[in-house]
């Protein structure tokens, strides 16, 4: 009986101790917010970056689209930014149901590696476990959209009849943002 009654008191000490340091926490002040730690240009632990906006983004797919319309084909466009985020992307009417996931992964494919898609495609004759990567796609249809030479965004495109038809697309829309 006396172990049955200390098991008990052990358990209910326990209990206590736990719901007390529960409802300790639970009623203490929340800490004060660490300082703002301030930040300008020359500190040497931050770096500048450019980033297409959504009216470029939404203008440089539009102008892709039209493209492609004027050829009579029927393609989906992307458009990523440089951390490969789809900012836009339109699928044009009568494109297939794959290209809208093509074009997302052609477009960050270019972002990724700062280059056509069918530049990097060529690659994999050397390196053909590129095509592994995550998210990627060698095939022609990617451009990079680039700023002081460095890459901002990706424009991909699918569903034209060839790469070089998508690829031609994509960099109508590159070239629509310099207008």
């Amino acid at each position: 009986m006396k172990k049955i009654l200390f098991g008990a008191t052990a358990a209910a000490v326990i209990a206590a101790g736990t719901f007390g340091v529960v409802s300790a926490n639970a009623s203490a002040p929340a800490a004060a917010p660490a300082a703002a730690v301030r930040a300008d240009a020359s500190d040497g632990n931050l770096q500048r970056s450019t980033h297409l906006t959504i009216e470029a983004a939404t203008k440089a797919a539009q102008a892709t689209l039209k493209a492609a319309e004027k050829e009579n084909q029927r393609i989906s466009v992307a458009v990523v930014d440089r951390n490969g985020n789809t900012l836009v992307t339109l699928r044009g009417d009568g494109a297939g149901p794959q290209s809208y996931e093509s074009a997302v992964k052609k477009a960050y494919t270019a972002v990724s590696w700062n280059a056509p898609t069918s530049e990097l495609a060529k690659r994999l004759t050397n390196a053909p476990t590129l095509k592994d990567i995550p998210n990627t796609l060698f095939l022609a249809g990617g451009a990079p959209v680039t700023a002081k030479g460095a890459p901002v965004a990706g424009i991909g495109v699918a569903g034209a009849p060839s790469g070089d038809l998508d690829e031609k697309f994509a960099r109508a829309g590159v070239a629509s943002l310099g207008r």
